[in-house]
């Protein structure tokens, strides 16, 4: 149950870092060819685009890292605790992409305010495309992934919690009988288990051999010339002599003989 348990968080952590790529990739490639546009045709660079620009380079390096180091770090306190702060981090750092690109909240229509400067929607910028609404829709999709950006990296923050507290169970309770010695750790007795007898642990173990007979089970026969019977009764004091029956010796020893009598009534 353990080992499914943490695959399963950490699959679930790979699909957060994975979106916080992508968000963070897309509001890169965008404000890329903002900064491209604006460089070749001479137009002022504002601060804030240099910033967006910058903030999301970060998140994308930052969220490659996390993913590879979810493979062999996830979990670990030290590590977690890094990843943590850095959630917090970005998560402020997008909470700023978002107020800068908050222009693209508007409609995309009339009279708009793109990173290009202000103009009428259908108009072109310095007489070339892309025109001021094209730019407008662009920084609503900046602010999109923005938004979606800040709440998964909420997410990943407080699974880095879970994720370190399971390492813990790990190490603390598995492997156990209560795992049956794997991966893991084992179910809580509750409050009315501290007062429960434990029990033997049930194990099955198909290829033991039986125990083999101990001595004082063995039964005194067949070699001996006599054979324990009732030893608790005071009759036969404890001895049967096999060799006897009423007085009458049924096997004689070896290299004696008896007579021989012909019975009545028969001829040879």
């Amino acid at each position: 149950m353990g080992a499914k348990a943490g695959f399963a968080l950490k699959l679930v952590q790979w699909f957060i870092r994975g979106i916080q790529f992508g968000c963070s990739a897309l509001i890169l490639a965008l404000f890329s060819y903002f900064l491209a546009v604006l460089t070749n045709r001479n137009l002022p660079i504002p601060t804030w685009a240099r910033a967006v620009e910058g903030i999301s380079g970060i998140g994308v390096l930052y969220t490659i890292l996390g993913l590879l180091l979810l493979c062999c770090l996830a979990g670990h306190p030290f590590t977690s605790f890094i990843a943590i702060v850095l959630d917090i981090c970005f998560i402020g750092s997008y909470i700023y992409v978002a107020s800068a690109v908050r222009d693209g909240a508007s409609s995309c229509t009339g009279t708009v305010n793109t990173v290009f400067g202000t103009g009428r929607a259908e108009d072109l910028i310095n007489d070339q495309h892309p025109t001021y609404r094209q730019a407008c829709q662009m920084e609503t999709a900046c602010l999109a992934v923005a938004i979606v950006a800040i709440i998964f990296f909420v997410f990943s923050a407080l699974l880095e919690v879970v994720l370190v507290r399971h390492r813990r169970k790990e190490r603390r309770f598995g492997p156990s009988p209560a795992n049956n010695y794997t991966s893991g750790y084992g179910s809580r007795r509750g409050i009315f288990g501290l007062f429960r007898r434990r029990g033997t642990v049930k194990t099955t173990h198909s290829n033991d051999l039986p125990e083999h007979t101990h001595p004082d089970q063995m039964r005194q026969s067949y070699n001996t010339e006599t054979t324990a019977v009732a030893p608790e009764a005071g009759t036969y004091n404890g001895t049967y002599n096999k060799y006897q029956h009423n007085g009458q010796v049924a096997y004689p020893e070896t290299g004696t003989a008896t007579p021989h009598t012909q019975p009545a009534g028969y001829r040879y």
